[in-house]
């Protein structure tokens, strides 16, 4: 804990001209137990991944809860430890079952309406832990963490389409992604955990760029954990062990950390997972370990 320390005091030291502070607003009232991942919907739902309690929880746009839905189990509707979700331009709901080993695909009520069950690899069993749905494109990005892979399904149809990478540290290569989200040109942003880095393909699958690597400054990742991008293609990054959420632009150049606007210095979250951003740069924060879900006023302008 001292070496994070020193870390974070290093960091602090590093940021008076690169911060984004942010203005705490409130907590979701999920009265969650390992919450992991966020999804902001269209028409300004929020969902949450509500983890130990295998269930979805939904908010309007201001925080106020909705409704729950799912349970323990296998059948359809219900949930053996989801980790990650998204939502589609429709509002429908995609949950990356992870204990099912399967997508499940609900609408904006929570009402099930279909499954993906997930292929294993060489007889491991598929570790979906995080999704992108692109209605538009007719495309389902999936990644299967424990087999370092993305698969790539036909919405329409819901058969595969085609897998992207092998496991490795190369360029389409993967070493335990666990997130993933999507830029304004499609392009898909991977975090990958133990590479320490996020990895950035086009939908077809191609290279594009590397944001980050190991290290603890600024631009650097020492566990990479969750992942948001606004409608400027700011790409949000946050590191479960280092606490702290970096600002990054697509082409992998570092921007911005998010900090404290009392003390100037960096904002420390404990084990920050899902992130999410919205149209009113209202920034919003899954701490795991915390059992919280906080939202944030940004508080100026990313600039490039």
């Amino acid at each position: 804990m001292r070496a994070l320390s020193l870390c974070l005091l290093l960091l602090s030291a590093r940021v008076a001209s690169q911060a984004a502070p942010v203005e705490h607003l409130y907590d979701l009232p999920g009265n969650f137990r390992s919450p992991s991942d966020i999804a902001l919907s269209p028409t300004g739902a929020v969902y949450v991944v509500d983890g130990l309690n295998h269930c979805i929880k939904s908010f309007d746009s201001n925080g106020k809860f909705l409704a729950a839905f799912g349970q323990k189990g296998s059948a359809d509707g219900q949930f053996n430890y989801p980790l990650g979700l998204t939502v589609g331009a429709s509002g429908k709901v995609y949950v990356a079952d992870s204990g099912n080993h399967r997508i499940q695909i609900f609408d904006p009520a929570g009402q099930f309406l279909a499954k993906i069950d997930l292929p294993s690899r060489n007889g491991k069993l598929a570790d979906p832990t995080d999704l992108v749905a692109d209605e538009p494109a007719h495309a389902c990005f999936i990644v299967d963490n424990d087999n370092h892979r993305i698969l790539h399904y036909d919405l329409p149809t819901l058969k595969l389409k085609q897998i992207l990478g092998t496991p490795g540290t190369k360029r389409r290569e993967f070493h335990y992604p666990f997130a993933i989200a999507q830029t304004r040109e499609r392009d898909l942003c991977v975090v990958e955990v133990l590479n320490t880095r996020v990895q950035v393909l086009n939908p077809e699958g191609l290279f594009v760029t590397f944001i980050g690597d190991w290290g603890v400054d600024k631009g650097q990742f020492y566990r990479p954990k969750g992942i948001a991008i606004d409608n400027q293609d700011h790409v949000y990054v946050s590191d479960s062990y280092l606490g702290v959420v970096q600002i990054f632009d697509t082409t992998g150049r570092f921007l911005e950390l998010v900090t404290d606007p009392d003390t100037g210095k960096v904002k420390k979250f404990t084990t920050p997972m899902g992130l999410g951003v919205d149209s009113q740069r209202r920034l919003y924060v899954v701490e795991m370990t915390l059992n919280r879900v906080g939202v944030f006023r940004l508080l100026k302008e990313t600039h490039p």
